[in-house]
């Protein structure tokens, strides 16, 4: 990993997931951290005001570049020996520019806070623009909950359903973070049903045992129907450092009535959520 993105909105929570990026960059040695802002026109839905308002770009950028000045000064002071900072303001939609601007600046890691604990409503339909990023880009995005601090990452959780894991496991990601943190690994998997013992349980954890080679995780299986809660108890016991999850594509009728686990953690944890998809790195 040499180079990491840090998409801010110059709040507090995006100030902190700043921080906590610098942090990791000196402990897994990357060499630069950018800084980006996507400014857009801000739209309203208040049915007092206009339909059309008049926005001045120029000063739309103004603000941005000198929000991105002002941090980067104030981050100065943290930067480790031989990383590097710079930062990146344009106008664009972040979700759907994210991707152009990793190859631009060769970020391979996205690090982005989220705020609080999301409602049912926000969860299902509104979500973040931390989950939009997450829901759109190929680049492994890094979740940052606002009360969270960096702490030296030595425990590491990867969630697992044990389904396919030779087909849905980012096995290179995995590994490289595994190389660069020098980190222990856990598996955990929270079903409704007790798998543990089952036979194709058994077959794909042999089969995750020789993807994750040499690293041989300890597998660890909670029967439950809170997801996100059983993690983070897990988590807190544990004292795990960061969480890594894989995020699931589903059909349109199926992502509008099942709850995504991703989704659920990401507004849930209490732990850094590292989040890879599976389909997007060759073995």
């Amino acid at each position: 990993m040499k180079t990491v993105l840090v998409p801010t909105d110059f709040s507090d929570t995006a100030k902190n997931a700043a921080v906590f990026a610098i942090r990791l960059a000196e402990q897994v040695k990357a060499s630069k951290i950018v800084l980006y802002n996507a400014y857009q026109v801000p739209v309203t839905i208040d049915p007092a005001m206009p339909v059309m308002q008049m926005v001045n770009i120029d000063e739309m950028k103004s603000i941005s570049e000198n929000g991105l000045h002002t941090l980067q000064a104030e981050l100065m002071s943290l930067l480790p020996e031989g990383i590097m900072i710079e930062s990146y303001s344009e106008f664009a939609v972040l979700s759907t520019n994210i991707d152009e601007v990793c190859t631009r600046v060769g970020a391979q890691l996205i690090v982005m806070g989220i705020t609080g604990t999301g409602s049912g409503f926000e969860e299902v339909l509104i979500g973040s623009n931390t989950i939009s990023v997450v829901n759109r880009t190929k680049i492994p995005v890094l979740i940052i909950p606002a009360e969270v601090r960096y702490r030296t990452i030595k425990e590491i959780l990867l969630v697992c359903d044990f389904r396919k894991v030779a087909e849905s496991t980012p096995v290179q990601p995995i590994l490289n973070i595994l190389k660069d943190t020098e980190a222990r690994l856990q598996v955990l998997n929270v079903s409704t049903e007790n798998i543990q013992n089952r036979e194709e349980t058994l077959v794909q954890k042999e089969v995750l045992n020789k993807l994750l080679q040499p690293h041989l995780p300890g597998y660890h299986f909670i029967n439950s129907d809170d997801f996100a809660e059983s993690v983070n108890d897990f988590s807190d016991k544990n004292r795990v450092d960061l969480i890594i999850t894989i995020p699931k594509k589903h059909g349109f009728f199926e992502s509008i009535f099942k709850k995504s686990h991703t989704k659920q953690l990401a507004f849930h944890t209490r732990v850094p959520l590292l989040c890879i998809h599976e389909e997007e790195y060759e073995r």
